[in-house]
């Protein structure tokens, strides 16, 4: 005998599936975001990932959110990723940020990335006062609510000091790739 789902079960399914729905792509936290630059990191010669600044306003207001697309041209695992945003937390961030504080931020990159391939799309989201999203592809991968954390791991594109100067200056609209 076939069983059909009761029409509470049907709605609670459907409920669970709009819900999944909600912030299931990164535009919807930044209506009328447009790129503000683009350019790409590479290391040793090879092309790790393209990237892209997109806002609805001025790049970089402290109060308004953004997003950065990276477009990966290479396989890199989830460790090697978290582990590298780590170390470049640290280095800019220094004593500002305890061994502990440093842990819970690993753990939580743990649950935003994913090991990458060539084409992978993973936008991160700053929200101003609140943390950030990460989207894989379209999909809402994790959220983080914890600005302090937000703002140490975007630093490690837009600060100054950044790695990667002309990278920044290229997202930042200033320089041509």
């Amino acid at each position: 005998m076939k069983r059909y789902p009761s029409p509470w079960r049907q709605s609670l399914w459907l409920l669970v599936l709009l819900g999944s729905q909600a912030w299931a792509n990164w535009q919807e936290a930044l209506p009328g975001a447009q790129i503000i630059g683009a350019g790409e990191f590479r290391m040793y010669g090879f092309d790790v990932y393209n990237a892209r600044l997109w806002s609805a306003g001025p790049p970089l207001a402290s109060d308004r959110p953004f997003a950065l697309e990276l477009i990966y041209q290479r396989s890199i695992s989830r460790d090697d990723l978290v582990q590298a945003s780590v170390n470049e937390i640290k280095r800019l961030a220094g004593a500002s940020v305890s061994a502990e504080q440093l842990a819970a931020w690993q753990a939580q990159m743990q649950q935003s990335f994913i090991d990458v391939q060539a084409g992978t799309r993973i936008t991160g989201v700053y929200l101003p006062g609140q943390g950030a999203r990460f989207f894989v592809g379209q999909q809402l991968q994790h959220e983080v609510k914890d600005p302090q954390f937000a703002r140490a791991f975007f630093n490690i594109w837009l600060d100054p000091r950044t790695r990667n100067p002309e990278l920044r200056q290229q997202l930042l609209g200033i320089a041509k790739p």
